[in-house]
């Protein structure tokens, strides 16, 4: 017999969504989610339209191509219990934040709602937006999340000044109900809890909006624009980027390159879901090289630009690299690229330490040399990487005339808030090598 004020448990979920892939919605299989009190797994198998198309190709790292269902759970409690491509489009910290903010509120009208599960959390990603090519399709054909014909969530630039002030709102804890549900299907994939949002640029093209937080010391979102506009600078293909400011507000609008100029959706996945890598795991730069030797389109070139990154983050102090911040796009048959650049910031009140190790037996990156001395790993000769050093030490040694120029706008008094994450003894090393 029940004692009074038990809980009574939670009905199991079992629920199934359908599988697809780009533009035209290719069916590639379903995705079943069950839940059971606090046990969660998910199964995923491919069609068999798919297994047989000439277009095929293994959508995650952690599946096989092959006919049945694959069955998953968490590896961990910081773990997904979606396979990684999936996984990487499910709402970041932020999006998670907004959802959840909205649901407590919907439950003190209605306290028989039940309570959110990831599955909630997946399919409340906006369709157009969503990362990559998957999409998740009910069983009538409709998008999860999609708005009425006509509408979308995600905003037009136009609308940044909205988004904004709810966003604000959210973070002071004074968010009305309206903030919510305009903020509703806007948020992102990127990772971390910083306020930011997509949103459709100028030009048609998808673009995400990120902005300052209400306890920000420095200029983050100008540092994040000066960052990438370094690295296109050091010979890295980095996302494009600017400043749009609201007032006295700078946001940053980094252009999406998972889509094509016809709207096409590119397949992505993250590293960590390239490598299966559980996220309480240390993982290695050497290990994305292996994966990208195996897996790659372009696999040397792949891996030499993958050490000119490293370079570049240990210069300006980007250590803020874990493996969600590297990605892949498809190219064709199974084969990937390393994908543009994102998400790098410096950080001049950290220690110049990787959160990614460059190996096992290496540690954390810490210095140039020990990046010299792994070089050849990256198919790099002495020559070669000396020269990739001297790219990006000259690119890095114009951060104060970037930072100043009209594309970042950063005044010169906030220069002194940037300059430990520039100019320290690792720029001092690498200058001496040249």
């Amino acid at each position: 017999m029940r004692t009074s004020g038990a809980k009574t448990p939670a009905a199991p979920i079992r629920r199934q969504v359908q599988l697809c892939i780009g533009k035209a919605g290719t069916p590639v299989g379903s995705l079943v989610y069950v839940r059971q009190g606090q046990r969660e797994n998910c199964a995923i198998a491919y069609d068999a339209s798919w297994l047989a198309s000439a277009e095929r190709f293994n959508v995650s790292a952690d599946l096989q191509l092959a006919s049945g269902y694959q069955t998953r759970k968490a590896a961990s409690p910081n773990d997904s219990v979606f396979y990684g491509a999936i996984a990487d489009t499910a709402p970041d910290a932020w999006g998670r934040r907004v959802i959840a903010r909205d649901h407590a509120r919907r439950r003190k009208d209605d306290p028989h709602l039940p309570a959110l599960s990831e599955l909630d959390y997946l399919l409340a990603v906006d369709d157009f937006s969503r990362v990559g090519a998957l999409r998740l399709g009910d069983s009538d054909g409709r998008w999860h999340r999609t708005v009425e014909q006509g509408r979308r969530s995600t905003p037009p630039l136009l609308e940044l000044e909205r988004v904004f002030q709810a966003s604000r709102s959210l973070e002071r804890g004074q968010e009305t109900s309206e903030d919510l549900r305009y903020l509703q299907g806007k948020g992102t994939s990127l990772g971390g809890m910083r306020p930011k949002c997509t949103l459709v640029d100028e030009d048609g093209r998808l673009a995400i909006g990120k902005f300052p937080s209400v306890g920000d010391t420095r200029s983050v979102t100008r540092g994040e624009v000066l960052a990438l506009k370094l690295a296109a600078l050091a010979g890295i293909d980095a996302a494009s980027a600017r400043i749009v400011q609201l007032g006295e507000v700078p946001v940053a609008v980094i252009r999406r390159f998972d889509r094509d100029g016809a709207d096409g959706r590119i397949p992505y996945q993250s590293a960590a879901s390239v490598l299966q890598a559980v996220r309480d795991e240390d993982r290695s730069y050497t290990e994305i090289a292996d994966a990208i030797r195996a897996h790659g389109h372009a696999p040397t070139q792949d891996v030499q630009q993958l050490w000119r990154r490293l370079v570049f983050n240990l210069l300006i102090t980007n250590v803020d690299d874990h493996l969600q911040n590297h990605g892949f796009l498809h190219v064709e048959r199974g084969l990937w690229r390393l994908a543009p650049a994102f998400d790098i910031n410096p950080f001049p009140d950290k220690d110049r330490e990787s959160k990614t190790w460059l190996s096992e037996q290496d540690g954390p990156i810490t210095d140039v040399q020990m990046l010299l001395a792994r070089a050849a790993y990256f198919a790099l000769d002495r020559e070669q990487a000396l020269a990739t050093v001297a790219e990006v030490h000259a690119a890095v040694s114009h951060w104060r005339e970037i930072a100043l120029s009209p594309e970042v706008g950063l005044l010169p008094m906030e220069l002194d808030d940037f300059a430990p994450a520039f100019e320290h003894e690792q720029m001092t090393a690498a200058a001496a090598l040249l």
